[in-house]
């Protein structure tokens, strides 16, 4: 027994040495050309080739017949990593890693020895063993970073081209119309004629404000018949505060704002309201746009913050939230995901968040260009973890950055005094509750938003009704404090950042969270050639200072992109559609420019011009190309039916918001106010039994306050105001370029036969029997001014008129036979649509 033990242990040291020697040789020839054709080839004709091989379909884009297909990749990144071999993606894969290749069975050891010893050696391929890629199945050029990819149009510094010189001079009015002459001549089209000036300043006012003017308005502009009549016109609606109201909701649509985190609870986001207002008063105080970028950015990491850049990082907060994710690292790279598409597509017109997985498939964006980006994020904290406690704690904080501390402290202490008897309240029935809730009411109370409902389920069984009442209005009133404090001890929903020392960011291998690849550190777009990021701390906060990197290098008259895609942004809300139709996609799939000349003229104008967005209003109003009338042209429409050539104005139909205040600005009841906490208009029971937990969340306004601008209605991701939805309000769960324009049944329904809508057109009967007093005809006449915003005809009048006196044989009271005229005019072609 001895003596074969010491044999066994001899016979083992033997082949051990052996094999070590066996190794050391094979790693002494792996470079040799027969160490690839005798035993490297062999294993990857047998195991390989059938999926990656030169007659194969190349699976994940991987082709493993020749040393530049083992260096490029597949979708996955590149097999072999020439920086760091033994960290190279066939070896993991091989060895079942992050990957497991072959799939059908794991290699024998021996083979995987091979292997490994080639890929250690570098990877050699002699050039007589090299396989011709498969036709059909190269990498496409375009996805590549190279000095051709880098000279698509967009990738290109801005220029400054000249004005071009037109045949018919007498139809320009400034430079924009030169561009747009000079492709008409080209296609020997001609514009159609200017616009009547009533339909114009309808138009004006309706782009500028998102509101109709008055018959006054549209009489003293017809009468004015100075040369500066419309550029007046355009001024007193720039300085009108509703500018920053309509302008304000086209940003909001872009960065997917909403009040609420989505998912099944879709509980309240706290004081996000403020970020909303600081949208429409940047865009009312004509902040410039690069101004405005930087606040959104990194506001925080200012030398000198304000509340409004304190504010403006709210920006980081406005996505959706899931409360209670599977995989708490898998959220927070879902999180920084949405945040980056959001980024770069709303900034730089790029879909970076397409190269999460693998290279983009058909811009040149790496996935490595992704991760180095994202870097840029990596100190952000997650919104929260689960309870609304958390949520404070990561994502809320005060926006007073150099009040006076006396009069801060004493308006704190006054209120904070009212906050601590609703306190007690709360707490005395909290306390109660935890007593009565079952386990998974216990798991749903960490969400503040239900604390109300549940409580209501135990009214009588454990809790006075008396109790449930005074709990719901603490609650109530405590909210209200919060929404209403004073700036010097106001709180709103920001970035926090995990410290200076942000986390390390790695590839993510087919963005996985759980699978790390190599690590990177932050760095812009490869394509766009950019310099590196200039990184500093900011002395005064926790924070990194990367975020500050990204927003000036965004926020620079160097980057290629982002005045090219504001101005694009703003001729899209003048003419319908942008000068590039993907207005969130400058890339290689998106739509080219139809004027691409004319892009970049005023990309300049704008940055020269200070990034101001009002005087580009001014521009492109007082061209001839926007005072264009909507009619139409047989030549020109069989030439160009999408009028991509702009010989025509496009009408269009009011959008959501302009719908529903043009209601409420017809029947007298619009309310002016500005600012604050949400509204919640009246949604029918049968509506809100769609939700999870039917009715929660949703308040209760006054009349007056649901008479407010659409822009101040409390979106909630789950519950959307139904009129808006059928007249195609934006999708707030990602970033919305461009609206849906829709025609369908549900849309004549809601205006026909909605509650809301009837109710609108009792409001509006009252209002013109009190205006034009008895006489059927001048309360048509009144109606038909309101709503066309034009003096009606006679035969319209006698139309209205026969219409109300028919309802009344039919035995419809007088009030109800107005309400149902009134409601045929918010019918109205005319008052639905713009010429």
């Amino acid at each position: 027994m001895i003596m074969m033990t010491r044999l066994s242990t001899s016979l083992m040291t033997l082949l051990v040495l052996s094999a070590s020697s066996l190794s050391a040789a094979d790693a002494d020839s792996a470079e040799s050309p027969a160490f690839y054709k005798e035993k490297v080839l062999p294993i990857l004709e047998a195991k390989c080739f059938e999926c990656h091989g030169p007659k194969s379909e190349l699976k994940g884009g991987l082709f493993l017949g020749n040393r530049e297909g083992f260096l490029e990749g597949g979708e996955s990144g590149p097999s072999v990593d020439p920086d760091a071999l033994e960290d190279s993606l066939l070896l993991d894969a091989i060895n079942y890693g992050s990957y497991e290749m072959p799939p059908e069975n794991k290699l024998p050891d021996e083979e995987i020895e091979i292997l490994t010893a080639w890929v250690k050696a570098g990877a050699p391929i002699p050039k007589d063993a090299e396989f011709e890629r498969p036709e059909g199945h190269h990498p496409n050029p375009a996805t590549l970073v190279t000095p051709e990819t880098k000279n698509y149009w967009a990738f290109r510094p801005v220029a400054n081209p000249p004005v071009p010189q037109v045949k018919n001079s007498e139809l320009v009015s400034n430079s924009i119309d030169n561009f747009i002459l000079q492709k008409l001549e080209a296609s020997n089209l001609s514009p159609v004629s200017p616009a009547e000036k009533q339909k114009l300043i309808r138009r004006a006012y309706y782009d500028l404000t998102g509101l109709p003017p008055t018959i006054d308005d549209i009489e003293a502009f017809v009468n004015d018949k100075s040369g500066r009549a419309f550029e007046k016109v355009i001024d007193k609606l720039l300085a009108s505060p509703q500018y920053g109201e309509r302008w304000g909701r086209h940003w909001l649509d872009l960065v997917r704002y909403a009040d609420t985190n989505s998912y099944e609870r879709d509980d309240t986001k706290p004081f996000i309201w403020r970020y909303r207002d600081y949208v429409i008063k940047s865009f009312n105080e004509d902040k410039p746009y690069n101004q405005f970028i930087k606040e959104q950015l990194a506001g925080d990491e200012f030398e000198q913050p304000t509340p409004d850049s304190i504010v403006a990082t709210g920006y980081y907060r406005l996505g959706i939230w899931d409360d209670e994710p599977v995989d708490q690292k898998q959220a927070l790279y879902d999180d920084l995901d949405d945040i980056l598409l959001t980024t770069s597509q709303v900034f730089l017109g790029l879909t970076m968040n397409c190269a999460r997985c693998h290279d983009h498939k058909i811009d040149p964006l790496p996935q490595k260009d992704y991760y180095s980006f994202l870097a840029f994020f990596n100190g952000v904290k997650r919104y929260g973890v689960r309870s609304h406690e958390s949520v404070m704690d990561a994502s809320i904080g005060p926006i007073a950055v150099n009040a006076e501390d006396r009069k801060r402290n004493e308006t704190r202490n006054a209120l904070d005094r009212e906050l601590a008897e609703h306190d007690r309240k709360i707490n005395h029935v909290d306390r109660r509750l935890q007593e009565l809730m079952t386990p998974p009411e216990k798991e749903d109370f960490q969400a503040v938003g239900v604390r109300v409902d549940i409580a209501k389920k135990y009214a009588g069984k454990g809790l006075s009704q008396k109790l449930v009442s005074e709990y719901a209005e603490a609650v109530r009133r405590r909210q209200e404090i919060l929404d209403t404090r004073p700036p010097e001890v106001a709180q709103a929903l920001m970035v926090k950042e995990v410290g200076k020392t942000p986390r390390e960011t790695f590839i993510l291998v087919r963005g996985n969270a759980n699978v790390e690849g190599a690590k990177v550190e932050p760095a812009f777009p490869s394509v766009l050639s950019p310099p590196e990021p200039v990184i500093r701390a900011p002395s005064r906060t926790e924070s990194s200072g990367r975020r500050t990197a990204l927003a000036n290098w965004i926020a620079s008259e160097k980057n290629q992109l982002t005045a090219r895609v504001m101005v694009n942004r703003i001729w899209q809300h003048h003419f319908g559609r942008g000068i590039v139709g993907s207005s969130n996609n400058f890339g290689n799939i998106g739509d080219k420019p139809t004027h691409p000349e004319l892009l970049d003229w005023l990309a300049t104008q704008f940055m020269q011009g200070g990034w101001k967005l009002k005087a580009m209003h001014k521009l492109i109003m007082l061209s001839s190309t926007y005072q264009l009338s909507s009619q139409s042209s047989e030549r020109e429409l069989a030439a160009d039916p999408a009028n991509n050539l702009h010989w025509r104005f496009n009408m269009r139909r009011l959008s959501s918001e302009e719908l529903r205040d043009s209601v409420h600005a017809a029947n007298g009841s619009l309310n002016l106010k500005m600012g604050g906490p949400g509204t919640y208009p009246i949604i029918p029971q049968e509506v809100l039994a769609g939700q999870s937990r039917p009715g929660a969340g949703w308040g209760n306004s006054s009349e007056e306050e649901r008479a407010r601008r659409a822009v101040y209605i409390f979106i909630k991701r789950s519950l959307v105001e139904p009129l808006m939805a059928d007249f195609d309000f934006a999708d707030v769960d990602s970033t919305c370029p461009v609206r849906f324009v829709t025609t369908q049944p549900t849309q004549a329904l809601s205006l026909l036969n909605s509650e809301y809508m009837n109710r609108q057109a009792a409001v509006f009967a009252g209002f013109l029997k009190n205006e034009a007093g008895a006489d059927p005809a001048k309360q048509v006449e009144l109606g038909l001014t309101r709503i066309t915003q034009r003096r009606p005809t006679k035969a319209e009048i006698d139309r209205g008129v026969g219409l109300i006196e028919s309802l009344k044989q039919d035995g419809v009271p007088d009030v109800v036979a107005l309400k149902y005229y009134c409601l045929a005019l918010f019918n109205l072609n005319e008052f639905l649509y713009l010429d």
